[in-house]
């Protein structure tokens, strides 16, 4: 981590590998979420090779790593963290969130009963299977 002095106030700079390091990615996957725009570093150096991420490009990493943990897709993420960076009205956004969230958590709700279907059809089939391996070691072994 390097400091930009700016004026009399310093604001904290990172660069790919520091976040990488800190959030334990690959500098691929950094470039991937700036492609999908959730990062916009600072360029520099020779045509503008070396990024420079800033605080906020930080944050948003930290946000959208949050937002996929939780199973979101990268879009959805993005959406929601670019409600908080506009300067709307924070009880429209919570909504929107909270809309997300409920979607999102109705689909793994949907997912998680299909689960569980499938695993009592397994659970019906081993049972089945079982009974037959007996009648037939029985019948083998008379």
């Amino acid at each position: 981590m390097h400091k930009d002095h700016k004026d009399a106030a310093s604001a904290v700079a990172y660069s790919i590998g520091d976040l990488a390091k800190e959030f334990d990615l690959t500098t691929r996957a950094i470039r991937f979420y700036e492609d999908m725009g959730l990062l916009q570093p600072q360029r520099e150096g020779a045509s503008g090779r070396t990024r420079t991420y800033s605080a906020r490009d930080r944050a948003r990493l930290k946000l959208t790593l949050r937002a996929k943990r939780l199973g979101l897709s990268l879009t959805e993420a993005k959406e929601i963290i670019e409600l908080y960076d506009s300067p709307r009205d924070s009880g429209a956004q919570l909504q929107k969130f909270l809309q997300v969230l409920a979607q999102h958590r109705q689909q793994l709700e949907e997912r998680m009963q299909d689960i569980q279907m499938t695993l009592d059809e397994v659970r019906a089939q081993e049972k089945e299977a079982q009974q037959l391996l007996r009648k037939l070691q029985a019948r083998e072994s008379t």
